[in-house]
């Protein structure tokens, strides 16, 4: 019996973690082979390495596992919320990833345009890439400030064009970096008109999204409070010991298991009825 319930609490501890992942069923090619790392590209953290975050993740564990069970005096409670304690880290980094996303989405049309300007004024491909780190939107100018530096150390403008896509790690910012490269290798007087047509594209795209993620928007809210609801409550009664007693039995343990399935199953169905399609990568 111990055993049985060893694993169905793994199992529910497992869906747990899922909960905080991307509201889709499937997983992501391109975060299974990137893994933590690409996630911290993506979220603008590059400084920071993948054993530190997971470091960050399993400090968070034993300090709330410890403190919860501390006040509780229930070790289930205590593992509970080292769990969530431990995925909050994650969680924090890709809602920081897709709000740098949605930031530079609005950015990328005003970068195409200047991009065009500076084509149209008769600068060079590397050269208009170079001066969006002095004129562009505030939120891109950084990666270009690098890719400027890159080019002009290699004198390499694929190299560069890769280093900046990494540094970017944008599914618009890949589209616009594949077009210049596919403009500079076959040449033409045409530049300016795709530029044009590109911002053009984009700022539809970024209008067509809002509107379906604003409408979208209470379906994933009323997902997050349905989730988080139980356990706050959970949190709050963990400082009356004798009310929570009753957790530390086999059956207060399933109780937890059951309702941590239960949440899950909500939250994911939630989300995937309420899903829009994310852009992929392309050529990363």
């Amino acid at each position: 019996m111990g055993a049985l319930i060893g694993l169905i609490a793994g199992i529910g501890l497992v869906l747990l973690v899922w909960t905080f992942g991307e509201p889709d069923w499937r997983p992501r090619p391109r975060e299974r082979r990137d893994g933590l790392k690409g996630l911290l590209s993506r979220a603008g953290l590059d400084e920071v390495t993948p054993g530190g975050l997971a470091g960050l993740c399993v400090g968070a564990f034993v300090l709330a596992t410890f403190a919860l069970t501390a006040v509780s005096g229930v070790l289930s409670i205590g593992l509970v919320f080292g769990v969530l304690a431990a995925v909050l880290p994650i969680a924090v980094l890709r809602g920081r990833a897709r709000r740098r996303l949605r930031e530079h989405a609005e950015l990328w049309p005003d970068a195409v345009d200047n991009l065009a300007s500076a084509v149209r004024a008769g600068l060079s491909l590397p050269e208009s890439l170079v001066q969006l780190g002095e004129r562009g939107p505030e939120g891109l100018r950084a990666p270009f400030i690098r890719f400027g530096r890159d080019y002009q150390v290699t004198g390499r403008f694929d190299e560069s064009l890769d280093l900046l896509k990494t540094r970017l790690a944008d599914p618009v910012g890949d589209r616009v970096i594949e077009a210049l490269r596919i403009a500079r290798d076959v040449g033409g007087g045409d530049l300016g008109r795709m530029l044009r047509a590109l911002s053009g594209f984009l700022r539809d795209d970024l209008r067509t999204r809002g509107e379906l993620e604003s409408r979208q928007s209470w379906t994933v809210n009323g997902a997050r409070l349905a989730v988080v609801a139980p356990w706050a409550v959970l949190l709050a009664m963990s400082f009356q010991r004798e009310v929570v007693a009753r957790y530390a039995s086999t059956a207060g343990v399933v109780v937890l298991i059951v309702g941590a399935v239960l949440c899950v199953v909500a939250y994911r169905l939630m989300l995937w009825i309420g899903r829009l399609p994310s852009e992929r990568r392309v050529l990363a």
